[in-house]
């Protein structure tokens, strides 16, 4: 009996040894349940095999035709002189004829491509029509020929009202997985029902079964859409049982309660600040106080725009642990970022960083760095004063998780640009207090709704919207190198200009040196059609050492110019950035390490080389860099991209177009294709979400978070829906699972 469990071959019929390994290792196909949820990605309308009358290009075709004439061509190569063959087809439609080109590699494959579309032929072809030279085309043909050997003249019989395309490798044309699953369809007779029956009617979704049926062979558009709904609802719905789960099992943690004591120190820095506090920034602030009040541990979001002050609330969360007798950790992914933290605090603080103990009296507390890079006899006092308790507020990077670094009292843990740090490594300093403490995450990325809901569900989600005065507006345009190369010697001029007036910039490139990356810089990889990464070679990117090379003994020379990224040694990096901060500096070439938390008011201007190498979220951040003390910024984005439609190009209009973090945080998602949303990497790699999308599918989100409480407060242990709580085990193990404790 064939099962859902059953390996792929057991409704493959005879196909090739090295179709079946496409098949298993190419998609990832190696049971039959594999292969029923690897759902069509479009569907042809069956009016598309013959009526090809209203043609446009770029549009996909699939036809049954006939050719009716083939002819092959020699020729030479212009690159080795060698001959070259090519053959070239009419396919008969009751429309246009349309013009098919194969290129072969030898004399032999020409023939045998001939032979195979040989004047006479019949079949099945898909493609894209195109023109050229005034005829019509059909590009990249896929096809099946009736009547030659290995291809199949039942394909015509799989074709309904609605044609399945699948997504697909090379070698596995379209109908080689629509003939497989037809063959699992007419083989399983039972396939497990996760949703209760209960579920299904209140939420108006579709058994498992006529899902499966309407998904892979409809009649009609409307069945497509309800067997889609129930793919992603049930798919939303263990998500967010998984993270209902979660939230039940944090307050049920014991935390002590951090009540702010007689609240001295926050209310003296309070009477410091030189400026108003936004009423964001007060309204969330008193948010994290009620949560640090309870007896159950804070796990709240921070999220911002750039420059909206979070730093400045998670401070203010944290002098109120120390208030309470408690001390709080800084934990920042970088050590640029960390070093950053500790000077923008202890400058915040003043001379409330030098006095006091968290165990006495005084109004003060003692600031702590402590990174991987500072010698041993550099860690020994900031160790023992973490360990004692005098230091009351610890900065560090990954050097915090140490086994040797102990606190006397951990009452708060503050994460900074939390997607950095993995399951374990926030588990090791969560690990260190004596009881759960507060959590705050931080994240200068603006998030949207359903991502917060589907990404960081057992958190509680404030967000800043409000920027502080004295934010100047930011100028931002695309400079395309591709249309116009002279462009960039006014860029440089530009620059130049920025400096005689005073002012600092920086020129941020994507990589180190020659093709090495900085550590934490995730490229982004654009996907063609199928989800398949189309990349850059790394060797034609700027780099930093080149860069200020080139500028100094050319455009920008007699500049003070320095260099910035994640390779130089610690003391270096805080050397360059302290000079940068004291205007020793006039321009700074960079990697993306002053992506977040660098401040410096005199710098106005950014240049940003290879800009189409960045996604938006992260080309928003680093434009916030700049404008920050009052000066108008400017940012220009330089890009030798050439096709003003490509996702890259459009990319960089969407930056230029607005400043609105959050309506570009949208975009970024819907260009990434959310392959990255769970955990997954932007190199290619499947999405952690197969049917559901954060963005499109916000309803059925919103419905799924409804049911997991309400099935939750029913029966905790879903004892009643045994196969939905082992989908949810499944996730709660799986990488999916350990991503979502990351937030």
């Amino acid at each position: 009996m064939t099962t859902l469990d059953s390996p792929i071959a057991a409704v493959l019929g005879k196909v090739t040894p090295a179709k079946r390994k496409k098949l298993e290792e190419g998609l990832g196909l190696r049971t039959v349940g594999d292969l029923l949820r690897h759902f069509p990605r479009r569907y042809l309308d069956t009016g598309s095999l013959t009526k090809v009358h209203d043609l446009k290009i770029g549009q996909l075709l699939c036809v049954v035709g006939e050719i009716t004439e083939c002819r092959q061509h020699t020729y030479s190569d212009r690159r080795t002189g060698r001959p070259a063959y090519r053959v070239e087809a009419t396919l008969s439609t009751d429309g246009p004829d349309l013009r098919m080109t194969f290129f072969a590699k030898n004399k032999g494959a020409s023939e045998w491509q001939a032979k195979r579309v040989a004047t006479g032929r019949r079949g099945v072809f898909l493609g894209r029509a195109d023109r050229f030279r005034n005829e019509w085309q059909l590009v990249n043909p896929a096809m099946t020929i009736f009547g030659v050997a290995d291809e199949d003249e039942s394909i015509v019989d799989q074709i309904g009202d609605l044609y399945p395309i699948y997504p697909l490798t090379k070698g596995v044309e379209t109908w080689d997985i629509s003939r497989a699953v037809r063959a699992a369809r007419s083989q399983v007779d039972h396939v497990p029902e996760l949703l209760p029956a209960d579920v299904r009617e209140e939420y108006d979704v579709l058994d498992v079964l006529t899902a499966y049926d309407w998904i892979h062979a409809p009649d009609r558009r409307d069945q497509v859409a309800r067997a889609q709904h129930r793919f992603r609802f049930e798919e939303a719905l263990v998500t967010q049982l998984v993270l209902a789960r979660r939230r039940r099992t944090i307050r049920e943690l014991g935390a002590t309660a951090r009540t702010g004591g007689d609240g001295a120190l926050q209310l003296a820095f309070d009477e410091r600040l030189p400026f108003t506090l936004t009423d964001g920034q007060r309204e969330i602030g008193d948010q994290i106080a009620r949560d640090l009040a309870q007896p159950h541990p804070m796990n709240r979001l921070l999220q911002g725009e750039v420059g909206s002050g979070k730093t400045l609330v998670a401070l203010r969360a944290m002098l109120r642990v120390v208030d309470s007798g408690g001390q709080a950790a800084l934990l920042a992914p970088t050590e640029v970022l960390a070093q950053q933290h500790y000077r923008s605090i202890v400058t915040m603080l003043g001379d409330l960083a030098d006095g006091g103990t968290i165990f006495g009296s005084g109004e003060g507390t003692r600031v702590d760095l402590l990174t991987g890079s500072m010698t041993k006899s550099q860690r020994t006092e900031p160790l023992l004063r973490a360990a004692s308790g005098e230091a009351g507020i610890v900065i560090g990077t990954h050097a915090l998780l140490q086994e040797q670094v102990q606190f006397a009292d951990l009452g708060l843990v503050v994460v900074d640009e939390q997607h950095r740090f993995g399951v374990e490594q926030r588990a090791a300093l969560i690990d260190k207090a004596k009881t759960p403490p507060h959590l705050l995450v931080m994240t200068a990325t603006p998030i949207p709704r359903t991502v917060a809901m589907t990404v960081f569900g057992d958190l509680e989600v404030s967000t800043l919207r409000e920027l502080p005065a004295g934010r100047a507006p930011i100028q931002t345009n695309v400079v395309p190198l591709a249309e116009q190369p002279s462009w960039i010697g006014r860029v440089w001029a530009r620059v130049r200009e920025e400096v005689e007036k005073g002012h600092q910039v920086y020129v941020v490139c994507p990589r180190i040196s020659g093709d090495e990356a900085e550590a934490d810089q995730d490229d982004v990889v654009d996907v063609d059609d199928d989800g398949n990464p189309v990349t850059t070679s790394a060797g034609s990117l700027a780099a930093v050492d080149e860069v200020v090379e080139r500028l100094a003994g050319g455009p920008l020379e007699g500049l003070r110019l320095a260099r910035l990224h994640g390779k130089l040694p610690s003391d270096e990096k805080d050397a360059t950035m302290r000079a940068f901060a004291r205007h020793e500096v006039d321009v700074l070439v960079s990697t993306t390490v002053i992506e977040v938390g660098v401040d410096v008011a005199n710098a106005t201007t950014m240049v940003i080389l290879d800009a189409d190498r960045f996604g938006v979220s992260q080309l928003h951040q680093l434009r916030g860099r700049v404008g920050r003390g009052g000066f108008p910024g400017l940012c220009l984005l330089v890009t030798h991209a050439e096709d003003p439609t490509s996702p890259a190009r459009e990319r960089l209009a969407a930056v230029a177009g607005t400043t609105d973090g959050f309506v570009l945080s949208r975009l970024d998602l819907e260009q990434r294709r959310e392959g990255d949303v769970l955990g997954a990497s932007q190199a290619g790699r499947r999405s952690s979400l197969e049917n559901l999308r954060v963005l499109r599918d916000e309803d059925t989100i919103v419905a799924a978070r409804e049911a997991a409480e309400a099935m939750l407060s029913r029966d905790p242990a879903l004892d009643a829906a045994p196969l939905l709580a082992e989908a949810v085990a499944d996730l709660e193990r799986s990488q999916q699972g350990d991503f979502m404790e990351k937030s």
